[in-house]
């Protein structure tokens, strides 16, 4: 039975200390009854409250680490079911393969293409976080190979094969690297076991149904095992998509420990425009760990552009510092404009502003990272506003001209802005894909 808040907090020290982030200890105990801290976050607890609380306090997701610093991948630790509830807090790895029956030279043009798998996107970088090395072969040789090939590169790692004895061989080359061992099932899961509590590598199991998997982690974590990733993939997609939110629920809303750890998902599809789209319904609802087998930067910058809108934090927009930026090589003669440092919206001005080949300065007004109609309808984007970024930014002291290009959609602002900083006010786009027509024509 689940312990509530009241009786968590009868065993903590009640001292309100603080020492644990909250302002008093009915706090943090009713935070712990929502599994949304650990135990461990109080320092004073006795150890006769630890043996008490600690299975009723721990999170109901294990967060499980695959690899190690400065690439390594934490998943798991979610607490809720949809992303307005809270936030989810642990981004979801993308992993690509690496079969180990490939011939030397294409395994090395693989690797080499693997390795250039990042991109940029609204002022971040983002990329893949592991190589999943697929034993194809059976071969021990050829795996061991492949694994030393992939442990060359920046990303983490996947060891698959069914063959414990071909695992053990290829940890000979990047066990230093804490790969996730992938799969332990009915027939093997004692070896597979073994194998992970040696060298302390986490492990996936995998079961045809959500029962049979269930009562194969009790087994695996008996054995010592307890950083477990659940492997739910298979053929259908809606089978995929019933099983990671049946798994999901059970650990969330029933504390089913079972099958409280992170999900991952093998896509099983032949057209790669089928794999991307699977990929990403699955990192979307809840995959933690997917494996795709494309490697083209239209396969993959997709993934990670789900994933980054997925795991961005819907309370705290993603912005960036509003400051003067310059655009091209500019001039006391260039053009000025403005928009917010809602980060989608200044990246966007700014790729056109390039377009247009016209250096030009950009004033990214401080908006709290929000859009520029959402700033204007809530009082964030208004005349004073404007003119602090312009003073901040000393422009007057850059420019010869006193012309300010606006966002279209804030025509309405011109008169008091013209007011309020003496400029002369010209209404720019709506869009800012028009930017480079605007400036190539209007501006003088």
């Amino acid at each position: 039975m689940a312990l509530t808040g009241l009786d968590i907090f009868k065993l903590l020290p009640k001292t309100n200390c603080k020492k644990c982030g909250f302002p008093t200890c009915l706090a943090f105990a009713m935070q712990l009854a929502q599994k949304k801290v650990e135990l461990s976050k109080c320092p004073d607890v006795s150890e006769a409250a630890k043996a008490k609380l600690g299975a009723a306090a721990a999170p109901p997701m294990r967060l499980v680490t695959i690899g190690v610093p400065p690439k390594e991948l934490k998943i798991g630790a979610e607490t809720v079911l949809f992303r307005h509830e809270a936030k989810f807090v642990s981004p979801a790895g993308v992993a690509v393969t690496l079969d180990d029956d490939l011939d030397s030279a294409a395994l090395a043009a693989r690797v080499d293409k693997i390795n250039k798998l990042k991109f940029f996107r609204v002022g971040t970088d983002i990329e893949i976080d592991c190589v999943a090395v697929v034993n194809k072969s059976a071969s021990a040789d050829k795996f061991v190979a492949a694994a030393k090939a992939a442990a060359g590169t920046r990303f983490g790692l996947v060891l698959s094969s069914k063959s414990a004895d071909n695992l053990k061989a290829a940890l000979a080359v990047c066990a230093a690297k804490k790969p996730l061992l992938h799969a332990a099932d009915a027939s093997n899961f004692a070896a597979m076991a073994a194998l992970a509590k040696e060298s302390k590598c986490p492990l996936a199991v995998t079961a045809p149904t959500l029962d049979a998997l269930a009562e194969l982690t009790e087994k695996v974590q008996a054995a010592g095992v307890v950083d477990l990733v659940l492997d739910l993939s298979a053929p259908k997609t809606a089978d995929v998509l019933q099983n990671l939110t049946k798994a999901r629920r059970a650990a969330l809303k029933k504390n089913f420990r079972p099958l409280g750890f992170p999900a991952m998902v093998c896509v099983q599809a032949a057209d790669p425009w089928e794999e991307t789209a699977q990929a990403a319904t699955y990192l979307a609802k809840y995959a933690s760990l997917i494996v795709v087998n494309g490697i083209e930067p239209w396969q993959i910058m997709p993934l990670l552009t789900v994933r980054m809108n997925i795991y961005t934090d819907p309370q705290k927009p993603v912005q960036v510092e509003p400051k003067l930026y310059t655009v091209g090589e500019v001039t006391p003669n260039s053009p000025v404009m403005f928009t917010t440092n809602f980060s989608l919206t200044y990246y966007s001005v700014e790729s056109d502003v390039e377009a247009s080949r016209i250096p030009s300065y950009v004033i990214a007004v401080d908006t709290e990272g929000t859009s520029v109609l959402t700033a204007y309808s809530g009082d964030k984007l208004n005349e004073t506003a404007v003119a602090k970024a312009m003073a901040d930014a000393k422009i007057a002291e850059k420019v010869k001209h006193r012309k300010l290009i606006i966002p279209g959609y804030v025509a309405v602002m011109s008169g008091k802005l013209e007011e309020a900083t003496g400029w002369e006010i010209l209404v720019g786009p709506k869009e800012s894909s028009m930017i480079p027509t605007y400036l190539k024509t209007t501006w003088r």
